[in-house]
């Protein structure tokens, strides 16, 4: 298991002493956030790391405390140009406020050494774990291939960072990184041995000779420039609290820019070589020791880099590269060796074999040179990671076996959301609980192109509906001055709703995906509701500019004084007037209505008083900025108010909306909000169980992690039973919801509505259960905010009232089950 990142601290080494209430003076004025007046200020030090000292900051009153990290330049005679810790704060910064590369959040940097002594920056503490032994014992098989996983993603991340983009474009040289590298790290190694502390290797001049006459023609050319870390390894990331992946990669000191294969050959150093401050020697790598169950090979590890990074396969000049790595590390671990015996070493005590483990590492290299064949010619190959509930049926001839056309389309998904989606979610909830919740994170908006660039976009829109779209935009084409391909793209994929069901899912897993694909409730239903029923100006005026994305919608029905599950009650007025309409009433419940990007909303009131009861409701499109429309407050459900969409309670006083906006014509709001409640209500259930199947997944780690009363929580009986009997419950909803997708296909919404209840019925339930013991798995982490967990069963409660009451699907269920009685 890994470390807790607030249990690797210890007392303050007494060569690292400084000014604690300088400090604290310091932060007060240059923190923004920073107690003032605490009862408690406590500094302690990290003790893994051997470079820059880096310490632990506790501030606060009573159960308020804060957390902050801070990291400066070592006390006493330093070598040229090493712990530059303003170059750190430069990078994290920049990364940080411009990129959704994983980094801790930095504070202020402080450059005057007459505060505490050396120069030093402050950062935000990340509540995780780091996994100190890259063998990850005790933790499960399965676990540890998804940490690699994380690992190899996490540094794909880094190496996609613009540079010229977020103003570090002067943060390095960028070509002759490697040759530039040699000779630092060579004169770093003499300046450490010139007096005889420790001695010098003469085989060392022998590795640096070697490595200089095989440098790859690729670094003086900068094809595989960006950024580099430096010392990129599985214990510089800190790991979320219960979830397999990366939220932040720390201890930056060595980071440029240059040649980035050397990060990846320095991630995998591992494999061949175990070099530990606590063991007397360098001992063999996972290559040769073996591998322990779970953790990928070698190749497997950079297969998946190469994957998420688009880089070409390593093996012409690996050998190179892993030498390199070696002697960079020998280098430091000779540095670090003189410092212990100067005894301002970061590490202590524990750096006092260092000096030995440097000659072995360069015995390693060069053993390792000497080696015929170091890594495979061509990447290993691998089958692609289908779900396993269709795995084995691809070639088969099941009733709900999807075709390879949506399996493709589900394997990108699944890669867009563990590469883009899962890495940004706690951004996202950052800024929806900040001050500014009521705003759109800008990387939301780049990801949108992404997923438009990629061939995810718009996946919800029924095949039929898109074929009459394409019919009524065929006139209006050259108005919006699409090309071939952004008109074709606004359509989806043309898949059925029982194709689409099977991608819904995978966006389910998460509460920010479905927007990013522009697949996001309640746009996907009016979309919906104007691709079938409006005219060609509102499909003009509106329909384009949300296919396209640049505008929101909202959904105005239900109403505070009336129980609106029976929409025969509602009392908001649409009332002609000449060529206008007039509204007045009150709606709440008013979701994406509080979304910046709101432009429009489809309200359903009454046009006519004395109608038919079902022929009295209408439904009109409402410009967001039309006079007298008045947004009275965000509501919450359970606390959560799912800024930056929101659910709003809005007042409408006299409102003048023209006549053209009716949709379909007066009294045939009823017959359009039936046309609605079905593939747009339906993608609800769709994505419930990708949110159940996210809870299954956290739940199952966190069993296989996690011990009580002696024992992992996964040995416990009581708990496999339960995962079983969830797993049952979930994959018979799954089948019951695509049933259901595919009697629409066949049927249309009026024939499919029966089975269309039970899907609504099923799947908020199930979820619900799913949800509630992943929770209680968790313990008191399943009901905060650092698992999904909580707002994702918020969600599915709420559906149990905004998909349509439960008791009103029994009542449809009900009342068909009777009706086929009855001809019996």
């Amino acid at each position: 298991m890994g470390s807790s990142t607030g249990d690797l601290v210890t007392r303050v080494q007494s060569a690292h002493r400084f000014d604690h209430d300088a400090l604290f003076r310091f932060a007060a004025d240059n923190v923004s956030g920073f107690p003032t007046n605490p009862s408690q200020f406590t500094v302690s030090q990290f003790g893994h790391g051997q470079s820059n000292p880096t310490f632990l900051i506790e501030v606060g009153s009573g159960i308020s405390l804060k957390r902050y990290v801070l990291r400066k330049k070592p006390p006493g005679k330093l070598l040229e140009s090493a712990h530059a810790v303003d170059r750190e704060f430069q990078v994290l910064r920049a990364l940080g406020e411009h990129t959704q590369v994983p980094v801790p959040k930095v504070f202020c940097l402080c450059t005057d050494p007459t505060v505490i002594g050396t120069a030093f920056y402050i950062m935000e503490f990340m509540e995780g774990r780091i996994f100190i032994d890259p063998k990850l014992p005790n933790v499960a098989p399965g676990r540890r291939s998804a940490l690699y996983r994380a690992t190899a993603k996490a540094l794909a991340s880094l190496h996609s960072a613009d540079v010229d983009a977020i103003g570090l474009e002067k943060y390095g040289r960028r070509a002759n990184y490697c040759r530039r590298q040699i000779d630092r790290w060579f004169k770093q190694y003499l300046a450490s041995t010139s007096e005889g502390k420790p001695e010098r290797n003469p085989k060392m001049v022998e590795l640096v000779d070697w490595l200089r006459k095989s440098i790859p023609a690729e670094d003086s050319t900068g094809a595989t420039s960006g950024l580099v870390h430096g010392d990129f390894r599985i214990d510089n990331l800190v790991f979320h609290p219960s979830e397999d992946r990366v939220i932040g990669i720390i201890d930056w000191e060595l980071s440029t820019l240059g040649n980035q294969m050397c990060d990846v050959a320095y991630s995998c150093m591992h494999y061949i070589v175990n070099v530990q401050l606590d063991k007397e020697h360098v001992s063999e790598g996972l290559e040769t020791a073996g591998l322990p169950e779970g953790i990928l090979s070698m190749p497997e590890f950079l297969l998946e880099y190469c994957s998420a990074s688009g880089k070409p396969w390593p093996a012409s000049n690996w050998k190179f590269y892993v030498a390199f790595s070696m002697f960079r590390a020998a280098s430091i671990y000779t540095g670090v060796y003189n410092r212990w015996l100067m005894g301002n070493a970061s590490a202590g005590e524990r750096a006092r074999n260092t000096g030995a483990q440097a000659n072995e590492l360069v015995e390693s290299a060069l053993g390792y040179i000497a080696r015929e064949n170091v890594l495979p010619e061509h990447p290993p190959s691998v089958k692609r990671d289908v779900s396993p509930s269709y795995e084995s049926l691809v070639d088969g001839t099941g009733r709900f076996v999807p075709n390879r056309k949506v399996l493709e389309i589900r394997q990108k998904l699944i890669k867009f959301m563990e590469t883009h989606i899962y890495p940004m979610e706690h951004e996202f909830y950052k800024l929806a609980q900040s001050d500014s919740r009521w705003t759109v994170h800008p990387e939301e908006e780049r990801l949108k192109e992404v997923a438009k660039r990629e061939g995810l976009w718009n996946l919800f829109i029924p095949v039929d509906s898109a074929a009459r779209a394409r019919r009524e935009l065929a006139a209006i084409e050259n108005k919006h001055n699409f090309s071939g391909r952004s008109f074709d793209q606004l359509f989806g994929e043309g898949l059925t709703n029982l194709e689409y069901g099977y991608l819904c899912e995978i966006m389910g897993r998460s509460i920010w995906a479905p927007q990013v694909f522009n697949c996001g409730a309640p746009d996907t239903g009016n979309m919906e509701v104007i691709l079938r029923y409006g005219s060609k100006e509102q499909i003009s005026e509106w329909l384009i500019p949300l296919l396209e994305g640049k505008i929101r919608s909202g959904f105005a029905m239900t109403e505070p004084q009336v129980a609106s599950s029976d929409a025969t009650n509602i009392e908001c007025s649409i009332r002609r007037q000449g060529d206008s309409y007039i509204i007045n009433g009150t709606k709440w419940w008013t979701s994406g209505a509080m979304d910046p990007r709101c432009r429009v909303l489809i309200l359903m009131g009454k046009t006519d008083f004395n109608a038919p009861k079902h022929k009295q409701q209408s439904m009109i499109l409402v410009d967001m900025q039309t006079p007298g429309i008045h947004v009275k407050r965000p509501l919450t459900v359970f606390g959560f108010d799912d800024a930056p969409h929101g659910h709003a309670e809005i007042s409408f006083e006299n409102v003048v909306v023209p006549a053209k906006n009716i949709l379909l014509g007066e009294g045939r709001g009823f017959e359009i909000a039936q046309g609605r409640l079905g593939p747009g209500r339906l993608h609800h259930c769709m994505r419930l169980i990708g949110a159940a199947e996210r809870g299954m997944e956290l739940m199952a780690q966190r069993a296989l992690s996690r011990k009580t009363f002696g024992k992992f929580i996964a040995q416990h009986g009581s708990f496999v039973s339960d995962l079983a009997k969830l797993r049952v419950e979930l994959e018979g909803t799954r089948l019951l919801v695509l049933e259901a997708a595919d009697h629409l296909d066949k049927f249309g919404n009026k024939k499919a509505r029966g089975i269309l209840a039970m899907a609504k019925v099923a799947a908020p339930n199930m979820a619900l259960k799913v949800l509630d013991t992943a929770m209680q798995v968790h313990g008191a982490a399943g009901l905060s905010s650092d698992t999904v967990l909580a707002h994702l069963w918020a969600t599915a409660r709420t559906l149990r009232i905004a998909d349509g009451p439960d008791e009103v699907h029994l009542g449809t269920i009900g009342k068909l089950e009777l009706q086929r009685a009855s001809k019996l």
